[in-house]
């Protein structure tokens, strides 16, 4: 399979393409419970990726991948030795390759079948978009089952008989934790995990994300489940804080047609303060213009908070001047300011240090993050206000990185279209590692 660069528009794609409908697949899977669950570890290497894991095929196999708010479909390697009695092929003539929007059909493999060598077959562009390289590769169904308890141990497994997937390629998982074999996908996407559990054991199209710290262990909840927590809280809809989720008209994938709206979230921050005091910033650059630029979106994939150069100045200096009292240390890449951690006092919710407010439309909405979601601590024992410079001109003005949601439950309702947070649980004395569903 050819590596294609991101950007790469389908219509400059060598494929031939046939469009077609056919019904969701795992449509046919019972319902055993009101809710599924991913477990998500964060790898402790350098990628610093969140990991779930699955099992799939038959008999099942477990297998690993990288969580990703973005992305169309979950893929993976099907080149490291793909077996299994259950897999089927998506006709190029089917409803569901349409419904996918690809518009590419293999039709000139000629070696014997296998997951990734099938002629008339929906043809997909799974992306590692921590490496931002796409291919192409058949869209397939599989058995794919998830736990349908998470604490004290993963309980009874669900089961979706034809669960639709991506064929990726082995070189494509370059650059991914150690371990796994491709990206599982939260977007809102019709393919996505959200939406095709839902169709599958007919629940709501809603789910909870609690992303870990390192060595701690996090969830991701598809359904209608309470959101426990250990020693005896629970979370209720009422206590979250509700802003619009927003949709990008223009698609931010590596490979899209013409037209296509972005899958990813996006939410409308109008302002950020630090230490209650309104950061001066540039507001055009906080909205979406009509080439897709601009705005705030999450990523899972992206360890720290991104921001645009001169929102990371702001941003930075405001900070620097609300800590003048601590001493400084020299910067350690990829942050530009850092403090001597031994001079920085702690709290419940991690180091001692100003708020930072992303103002979420209103002020009564506004996203408070604390010090263990804004400093990252280094070997060197410096601790670094955990933002990123992502240069003058970003397709997205502010990423909201991977750690600055850790510890944070965040509910993603694709009905409603609308993102309901909690802020840090460490406030609540708990964490994500100590969530419980059943």
């Amino acid at each position: 399979m050819a590596r294609l660069p991101a950007g790469t528009p389908l219509a400059s794609l060598l494929f031939l393409c046939v469009l077609s409908a056919c019904r969701a697949a795992g449509s046919g899977g019972s319902n055993p419970t009101s809710a599924v669950v991913l477990p998500v570890s964060k790898d402790a290497a350098a990628t610093q990726q969140y990991v779930t894991g699955f099992r799939q095929r038959t008999p099942l196999v477990p297998l690993q991948a990288v969580l990703d708010l973005a992305g169309a479909t979950l893929w993976v390697d099907c080149d490291a030795g793909y077996a299994s009695s259950t897999y089927r092929r998506v006709p190029c003539g089917s409803k569901s390759c349409r419904l996918s929007r690809s518009v590419a059909c293999a039709t000139s493999c000629s070696g014997p079948p296998s997951p990734s060598c099938l002629n008339d077959t929906c043809g997909g562009f799974p992306g590692n978009t921590v490496t931002h390289v796409s291919t192409s590769g058949n869209i397939i169904t599989d058995v794919l089952a998830l736990p349908t308890t998470f604490r004290p141990a993963p309980g009874p497994l669900a089961t979706a008989p034809a669960f639709l997937f991506t064929c990726g390629s082995t070189f494509l998982t370059e650059g991914l934790a150690a371990g796994t074999s491709g990206i599982a996908s939260l977007s809102r996407a019709r393919f996505a995990l959200p939406t095709q559990l839902a169709a599958t054991f007919r629940f709501s199209r809603r789910f909870a994300l609690c992303l870990p710290a390192a060595g701690a262990a996090g969830v991701v909840v598809f359904g209608d489940a309470p959101y426990a927590f250990q020693p005896g809280f629970v979370l209720s809809n009422a206590s979250l804080i509700y802003t619009p989720l927003l949709v990008n008209p223009v698609s931010t994938a590596g490979v899209s047609t013409k037209g296509d709206k972005s899958d990813e979230y996006f939410v409308g921050v109008t302002g950020i303060k630090v230490n209650g005091r309104a950061v001066p910033l540039n507001a055009t650059l906080l909205a979406i213009d009509k080439q897709g630029v601009g705005g705030t979106k999450l990523s899972t994939v992206a360890p720290y908070t991104v921001l645009e150069t001169s929102i990371h100045k702001a941003v930075t200096d405001a900070f620097a001047a609300e800590t003048a009292m601590i001493p400084r240390a020299a910067p350690v890449a990829p942050f530009k300011l850092c403090y001597d951690g031994s001079k920085v006092g702690s709290t419940r919710v991690g180091p001692a240090v100003p708020t930072i407010e992303l103002v979420l439309g209103s002020e009564a909405a506004s996203w408070v993050v604390f010090g263990a979601n804004s400093m990252v601590a280094t070997k060197g024992g410096a601790l670094c206000l955990g933002v990123v410079d992502g240069g003058k001109a970003p397709r997205t003005s502010v990423v909201i990185g991977g750690h600055m949601m850790e510890d944070n439950l965040l509910e993603f309702d694709l009905e409603a279209s609308r993102l309901g947070f909690s802020s840090s649980l460490l406030f609540r004395q708990t964490n994500c590692n100590n969530f419980r569903l059943g």
